[in-house]
């Protein structure tokens, strides 16, 4: 059996496990990345990243490459139909980045795996691990394979079903949405701006519209049963049924789509001796908000600054600690909020006007408006 030694393993080559890759790569320690799926297997599909992820990606090397390729949104929007309930400038807020990134995922990898590389680092792939053991000074991790790769902390940014997390006994708390949701990067034409990030609530469900580079637009909708390729009649309709109504939206071309459930469930805990998670592994919630891969990025960049200091001469495992405990408090608060957007979003046609009318008021006040854009952009977790 060939056994070998790093310093901080990850499981996990999506974007959450390469940016803490390249922090701690960066800080010059020694990291292996691991990966169970095929290079270009992966599809889960985020598109939006926020403000304060672009500041802290900052001093990583990514961030110009992200910035030239993303679609500049400088306004999330809430509507139904036609009726404009919030505008939640973003353009107004005090970053070098006073806009939503749209990006596809596939990019934003592709970008993070190249900054790994440049750096000298690597993914192994595909690699499954299959168990995890804890020694005083290390967590030992063996694949399929036989070999094993023994580290002295390890960081699980496996997703959702994380084995990482089952493998260290952690309870993944929470629930699942009735609905599922389908996805699917599109061309438009007809009455959808190019510049806005738009959630339309309707009693049938919510449906988000933004837009992509490469004159594509991303689609996502809570529908009771997705299909799992969702075809120009099944999103033109979702369209009709929830979009705009006076300059319609007409599908043009399905370019990729998929259908996913979502949950809503935070880990009991981050940390587990040498151990720790980040991202889905951790946390996952509603898609209202696009705040799961902005989430899981700040875990990562949080995480593989921690470790650094702690893997440094003299760095103090507490920090560990209060990683695992802060940004659990942080994700609690983030599931918290999507929760209430999606339960917005899919009122009864009973309350809808209520809804409406109170949302409408509250959008008038620059108060309100600020706050939702400092909370959207994630520039209050500074």
């Amino acid at each position: 059996m060939q056994t070998t030694t790093t310093d901080v393993l990850i499981v996990g080559a999506g974007p959450v496990g390469l940016t803490a890759a390249i922090v701690l790569i960066q800080h010059g320690h020694d990291v292996t990345v691991v990966d169970r799926q095929a290079e270009g297997a992966n599809t889960s599909r985020a598109a939006v990243i926020h403000p304060h992820t672009l500041e802290l990606l900052e001093p990583y090397g990514v961030v110009g490459d992200l910035v030239a390729r993303g679609v500049h949104t400088p306004t999330f929007t809430i509507r139904d139909r036609d009726d404009l309930l919030i505008a939640v400038p973003f353009s107004q807020l005090p970053t070098r980045y006073p806009y939503t990134l749209m990006i596809s995922q596939s990019d934003t990898e592709a970008f993070l795996l190249g900054r790994l590389e440049e750096l000298g680092g690597k993914v192994i792939r595909p690699a499954s691990v299959i168990g995890i053991q804890q020694s005083a000074d290390r967590a030992i991790a063996t694949f399929a394979d036989g070999q094993q790769i023994r580290a002295r902390y390890l960081i699980g940014a496996d997703g959702m079903h994380s084995t990482v997390r089952d493998q260290a006994g952690i309870a993944f708390t929470g629930g699942t949405y009735g609905e599922s949701f389908a996805l699917a990067d599109v061309r438009l034409s007809g009455g959808v701006p190019a510049d806005e990030v738009i959630l339309y609530f309707s009693p049938a469900g919510l449906v988000v519209v933004a837009p992509l580079p490469d004159g594509m637009y991303r689609i996502v909708a809570t529908v009771n049963e997705a299909p799992q390729h969702p075809d120009i009649a099944f999103v033109q309709s979702l369209l009709d049924e929830r979009g705009p109504e006076a300059r319609p939206a007409v599908v043009e071309e399905i370019v990729w789509g998929s259908r996913f459930r979502v949950h809503h469930r935070v880990a009991d805990a981050f940390r587990a001796d040498r151990i720790l998670l980040a991202g889905d592994a951790a946390h996952v919630h509603s898609p209202a908000g696009g705040q799961g891969m902005n989430l899981g990025i700040e875990d990562a960049v949080v995480l593989g600054e921690r470790l650094s200091q702690v893997l440094d001469a003299g760095g103090d495992e507490a920090l560990l600690d209060d990683y695992a405990a802060t940004r659990r408090q942080t994700a609690r608060g983030v599931v918290s909020m999507t929760g209430k957007l999606t339960e917005l979003a899919t009122a009864s046609a009973r309350r809808r006007p209520v809804r409406n009318r109170i949302m409408r008021l509250a959008g008038k006040l620059p108060a309100v408006r600020r706050a939702l854009a400092w909370r959207l952009s994630g520039l209050n977790r500074r």
